[in-house]
């Protein structure tokens, strides 16, 4: 099995440098960095475009220009910015906003939307079947944004009806600046932020998963080998768990870890919306600034939280089904 893993690794690696690749030329091909530069009036001299250009290596070739930055991707250092920031400090404030806030989303998501879709496959055509249904056809159809913006308004009319003007949940930004309360009250103002975006996640994740996870159980609830174990004496709720839900499962572990890995895309209107700037809202930037280097470190991002999620789909499987290890 450990073989297989790592075989498995080297393909996805190789993948997540195609891909960046592929993101690193075609923004090169359709960005034009220095156009801010030439239309100032009056026009800088040639030597300082030239200089500009060449401090971006925009008189490489793209393949070059490509290693050069991979180059110092290796070692650390993911080049500058248009505006001449290192983008190695951003990425990483960037990184932990993004992930707090799609881990937790997510991993609610997938554990009630599991819960969801065996009770509705167990309860098949019953009147929480029916419920569970409604609500994952109407999350669905309904916009991200959509979802969002109620989200954001609802839990603002929560504020104005408690006391004193109490703002429970905060629905702008990650964290609130200037406390002084010391640990505990950062730690308070950080739940207060993450409650409602998080929400929003959860939501779009538990309306999602529960459909494919009550079709992957209806699948196994007439299987023989259910019927087996219970002939041997275990209980039906302990055969369906034990044996039944494992089953179901092992088609759900692509769904679950490439979920995660996709999901930082999926997420930019969720960050803009509820102003968190992460990854997603920094591709939105990189695309409107026309920064290479922000593009190709984000698409980096992306490519490696999906190459991650391909190999954990991977040991999942090994875990939850015996012949993935013969």
């Amino acid at each position: 099995m450990i073989g297989f893993l790592l075989r498995r690794l080297v393909n996805y690696v190789a993948l997540c440098l195609v891909a960046t690749f592929a993101a690193f030329s075609l923004a090169s091909l359709a960005f034009s960095p220095l156009d801010g530069l030439k239309l100032r009036n009056p026009p800088p001299p040639k030597a300082t475009i030239d200089a500009k250009a060449a401090e971006l290596y925009l008189n490489q070739p793209i393949p070059e220009r490509f290693f050069t930055w991979l180059g110092g991707v290796f070692q650390g250092n993911f080049g500058r910015t248009i505006t001449d920031q290192p983008i190695t400090d951003e990425l990483l404030r960037r990184m932990g906003v993004s992930l707090r806030l799609f881990v937790l989303g997510i991993t609610i998501g997938i554990v009630i939307g599991v819960l969801v879709g065996v009770v509705s496959a167990i309860r098949q055509y019953k009147i929480s079947d029916y419920l569970a249904t409604t609500f994952s056809f109407v999350v669905l159809s309904t916009p991200v944004f959509v979802i969002a913006t109620i989200l954001k308004a609802g839990a603002q009319s929560v504020n104005d009806n408690l006391l004193d003007g109490y703002q429970f949940f905060i629905v702008q930004g990650e964290n609130s600046s200037g406390l002084s309360g010391g640990f505990g009250e950062a730690l308070l103002d950080r739940v207060q932020h993450l409650i409602v975006p998080t929400l929003a996640i959860v939501l779009t994740q538990v309306a999602y998963y529960s459909r494919y996870q009550r079709s992957a159980m209806l699948d196994v609830l007439g299987s023989d080998f259910l019927r087996t174990a219970q002939a041997k004496g275990l209980t039906r709720r302990r055969a369906l768990f034990k044996h039944g839900l494992r089953t179901a499962l092992i088609p759900m572990a692509t769904l679950f870890a490439f979920g995660f890995g996709l999901l930082v895309t999926g997420g930019i209107f969720t960050e803009k919306i509820f102003g968190w700037y992460g990854m997603g809202d920094w591709l939105v930037t990189g695309i409107q600034q026309q920064d290479t280097n922000i593009v190709a470190t984000v698409t980096l991002f992306i490519a490696v939280c999906v190459l991650f999620a391909g190999w954990l789909s991977d040991v999942l499987y090994a875990v939850l089904d015996p012949r993935v290890r013969i």
